[in-house]
């Protein structure tokens, strides 16, 4: 009977000693939690420095056609390519076997080609390199004037569609109608109907033919 008081005893010695660290043993138990779940938890996502875009293709396109238009929804111009690549970092497209058409307000049409074409974002300037040639068909003026066909050859030729010109560093020939200009340089205004040929400018100038003279009358 002693032995079982006295093992009741150190029991309830024992359990009074634990009650005494017990919130000492949770508290460690909660810290060890917390250090766990901070250890383990899923690391928030951080910021990235903002990488600037480099000159490399992000799209391509084949066989593709381009339209730009008006806000009244007239055709502005459109863009042919065999190949189409498009660079972020400058917004612009390269594009292989370029055909290019545009439309004036006043329904003046203007084509191009070349080996290769590079367009901005909205179709409105096209380089064109390698074989380039831009083409404006004959029209009619506003004061009832015709407009005789206009070509431009070269290397490399700059089109502006919305204003209508027409640029080049490199030497260039210019036919218009039957006449024939050659130049180191070009810039050509076709709203103000100027021509700015410079450096080693030659032009070959082609009459045109004298109407018929009336057959004199016979003499009875």
């Amino acid at each position: 009977m002693n032995n079982v008081k006295r093992a009741w005893g150190m029991v309830r010695e024992v359990l009074d000693r634990a009650t005494i660290y017990l919130p000492i043993i949770l508290t460690a138990a909660v810290a060890l939690g917390t250090y766990w779940l901070v250890r383990n938890a899923p690391k928030l996502l951080e910021p990235t420095a903002k990488v600037a875009p480099t000159h490399e293709p992000d799209y391509f396109m084949r066989e593709f056609v381009i339209k730009n238009f008006l806000p009244n929804g007239d055709l502005r111009s459109e863009l042919h390519g065999v190949e189409g690549r498009h660079y972020p970092d400058t917004d612009t497209i390269e594009i292989d076997k370029v055909r290019m058409r545009t439309v004036s307000p006043e329904g003046l049409v203007t084509r191009g080609s070349a080996d290769r074409g590079l367009s901005n974002s909205d179709g409105s300037e096209v380089q064109l390199f390698g074989n380039a040639i831009v083409i404006r068909d004959p029209s009619v003026g506003p004061n009832g004037k015709p407009a005789p066909r206009l070509e431009f050859r070269g290397e490399f030729l700059h089109a502006y569609v919305d204003t209508e010109r027409v640029t080049s560093n490199k030497p260039v020939t210019l036919i218009r109608g039957t006449d024939q200009f050659t130049g180191d340089t070009l810039d050509y205004d076709n709203l103000s109907g100027v021509a700015n040929l410079n450096g080693r400018v030659r032009g070959v100038l082609i009459p045109s033919a004298a109407p018929a003279a009336p057959a004199p009358a016979k003499k009875r």
